[in-house]
């Protein structure tokens, strides 16, 4: 299962930037050899192709809406695979990738690198999920595996941000 992590504010983005994102991220997700997904959402209420979880408590981090996520899933999923709404140039390969590390080494956390960054996907395994502090994964152990062949999601935080297919939001 993929857990998309779309309950942030936007703030920077001057509008719910999920709203532009989110649909490329999923068909993204979709193309990978892990098609299930869930999306957290939070702040704002975005009508999406996929089921939802609402996190009330968003705001206290991104942790927090990771936990609104896993606890959502059914109970015999043994692992996560975690993306932002915010990266929409996500390689379907670096999902599958992190999901085959994982499945040779049976680690509880495998992250993407690019450049040497920690990035995503994560995919964090059942143990370790009640781990996760309310900050986020990153501060815990993974093992890495670099992905820069297939090119960095993005982190799209404000509009100028945006690749260009795609269009700028309306002003509010």
């Amino acid at each position: 299962m993929v857990i998309v992590l779309a309950a942030g504010a936007s703030t920077r983005f001057g509008s719910p930037k999920q709203r532009v994102l989110l649909e490329s991220v999923l068909d993204r997700v979709r193309s990978s050899s892990v098609p299930e997904v869930l999306v957290v959402l939070g702040a704002h209420d975005v009508e999406t192709s996929a089921p939802t979880v609402h996190c009330p408590d968003w705001e206290r981090g991104r942790g927090v809406s990771l936990h609104c996520g896993l606890a959502a899933l059914p109970a015999e999923t043994v692992a996560a695979v975690v993306v932002l709404a915010d990266g929409p140039d996500l390689s379907p390969a670096a999902i599958d990738r992190v999901v085959a590390v994982w499945r040779e080494s049976g680690a509880e956390i495998v992250a993407a690198t690019y450049g040497g960054d920690r990035g995503h996907p994560v995919l964090l395994a059942r143990p370790v999920w009640e781990r996760v502090p309310d900050q986020g994964a990153r501060s815990l152990p993974a093992l890495l595996v670099p992905c820069d062949d297939l090119g960095s999601p993005g982190d799209v935080d404000s509009a100028d941000d945006l690749p260009e297919r795609f269009e700028p939001p309306p002003a509010e």
